[in-house]
């Protein structure tokens, strides 16, 4: 048998060391290389960029080929699903703030009295006002039948509303308290069918049902703290919002009446400026080939003279 040969007394054994940095030295040049072949020229980058976005966008911003900036078609003459108007901001009107406060104090007023306190509560600002009632005042515990005195009220405010242009909208909340019922699974389902049955009878005592919408909320908005019982009973509400137009309708909506404030409902209406056209293509014959750019107004214009 061969014999074995015995190890060297004096090789070093950390010989692999210097395997490891030829391969870590190798490794660090490749994405050195890497990198530099990957830099790109920020300014042809811009240029290419800002070519392409102005190719594919029409004269003031809407993609080119989109009618009307809306629905599904995408070529002229394309069917679209549904064809919903856009929805304009209209500049702060004094006469239309103005009414809309009188329209609040007349309500205030109406209410005003001992019968109501603490069970009916109108506030708001400039752009909307809501009118807060106790569901005690409106439906049985748990459920979204109207009781009969809630005729009464709802047709007392459907009075002062009925014939305006404002939209309105009415808001469900419930307390914490679960509720698992074959009509009720949860208090999402008991605040929306409450506000929706306060929606019918404003509509039964006149208001137009095209001004109005239905929200409920649930337990997830509370007013106040659920850990008491007279906490519980004061976020079992009815909130009527009367807005001064669409747009803060739909922004009030989307928030709540109670989570967001007329600066940020403002700040939300806020028209964007509208961005300076672009300039036009222009071809330039270069030594690598043709570029398109942006083209100087000023050069052009001293082109044609």
């Amino acid at each position: 048998m061969p014999r074995r040969r015995p190890a060297e007394p004096d090789a070093p054994a950390d010989r692999w060391v210097l395997s490891w940095a030829d391969f870590m030295t190798l490794l660090f040049a490749f994405f050195v290389v890497m990198y530099a072949v990957s830099s790109v020229n920020e300014e042809k980058y811009r240029s290419l960029s800002e070519a392409l976005a102005t190719t594919f966008t029409g004269q003031g911003g809407a993609p080119a080929g989109v009618v009307g900036g809306g629905g599904s078609g995408v070529l002229p003459g394309g069917e679209t699903d549904s064809e919903q108007p856009a929805v304009r901001i209209a500049p702060t009107d004094q006469e239309q703030s103005r009414k809309l406060a009188q329209l609040r104090a007349q309500l205030q007023a109406d209410f005003s009295h001992e019968t109501f306190d603490g069970l009916v509560e109108v506030g708001g600002n400039d752009l909307w006002f809501s009118i807060e009632l106790r569901s005690s005042l409106l439906f049985a515990s748990g459920s979204a039948y109207p009781a009969i005195e809630a005729d009464k009220i709802l047709a007392q405010i459907a009075g002062r509303l009925r014939g305006l242009p404002n939209p309105i909208h009415v808001e469900g909340f419930t307390d914490n308290a679960p509720i698992d019922t074959a009509q009720f699974p949860s208090n999402w389902e008991l605040s929306a069918a409450r506000a929706a049955a306060v929606v019918r009878l404003l509509a039964m005592n006149g208001v137009e049902p095209q001004r109005m919408a239905a929200v409920g909320y649930g337990e997830y908005q509370p007013a106040y703290s659920n850990r008491t019982e007279q906490g519980r009973q004061l976020n079992r509400r009815i909130v009527i919002v009367v807005s001064r137009d669409e747009k803060v309708r739909r922004a009030v909506s989307s928030y709540g009446s109670h989570q967001v404030s007329a600066d940020a409902v403002s700040s939300m209406l806020t028209e964007p400026e509208t961005p300076d056209e672009p300039a036009p293509l222009e071809q330039v014959d270069t030594e690598n080939g043709i570029l398109f750019r942006q083209a100087n107004p000023e050069q052009q214009q001293q082109q044609r003279e």
